[in-house]
């Protein structure tokens, strides 16, 4: 494949630096607190937002990347993975919620999403559905059910500003009024 001989600049990774199945969480401190869950690890770059350990889980090979904050720095790091070889990139952390019966510290587990942002957009049209693995949702559902965590599974919602594209005010009062009926539009059409 064209461009995995390559370091990639924003993670400073190249071939061989990563698993193919890699953990995606904001935070770059985070990055530690999963790397001490596996059986080992090792710091393999730090640049920017993007802190990256590979490791050992039960046997298999694994890699946690931060991606920052928002969708325009997570789709740099999903592009330069996926251009070193990672083929399955699971997206960890912290969410809200916007359903009554989710509680704080249930995991949430989308089936797709509703994409009130701008990355996606640059590689497909607004109406292509985000929808994701059939084969990896099902192995989280299994998982969450073996260590009996309280899950919910199905449509999120993301966009790419944190206040006023969640509908919060904004800077001295700001409010757009694009977002007065957001979230209950999504909560009457069951998004997560």
């Amino acid at each position: 494949m064209a461009g995995m001989e390559l370091r990639q600049y924003h993670i400073d990774c190249c071939q061989g630096d990563v698993a193919r199945y890699v953990l995606l969480p904001g935070d770059p401190a985070r990055i530690l607190t999963i790397s001490k869950l596996w059986d080992s690890f090792r710091e393999v770059a730090r640049h920017r937002e993007y802190s990256t350990n590979t490791g050992v889980y039960k046997g298999v090979p694994i890699s946690a990347v931060s991606t920052g904050i928002g969708s325009p720095s997570a789709g740099i790091a999903v592009e330069e993975l996926a251009r070193i070889g990672a083929d399955t990139m699971i997206r960890v952390g912290s969410c809200g919620a916007i359903q009554p019966n989710i509680n704080c510290g249930d995991l949430v587990m989308s089936t797709g999403a509703v994409r009130h942002k701008g990355t996606s957009k640059q590689y497909v049209c607004s109406e292509y559905p985000a929808v994701a693995s059939y084969e990896v949702v099902l192995s989280l559902i299994e998982t969450a059910e073996i260590l009996e965590c309280t899950y919910h599974v199905g449509i999120t919602a993301s966009t790419d500003s944190f206040y006023c594209g969640q509908g919060r005010v904004g800077f001295s009062g700001h409010k757009s009024s694009m977002t007065d009926n957001l979230m209950s539009d999504l909560q009457e059409n069951r998004c997560a």
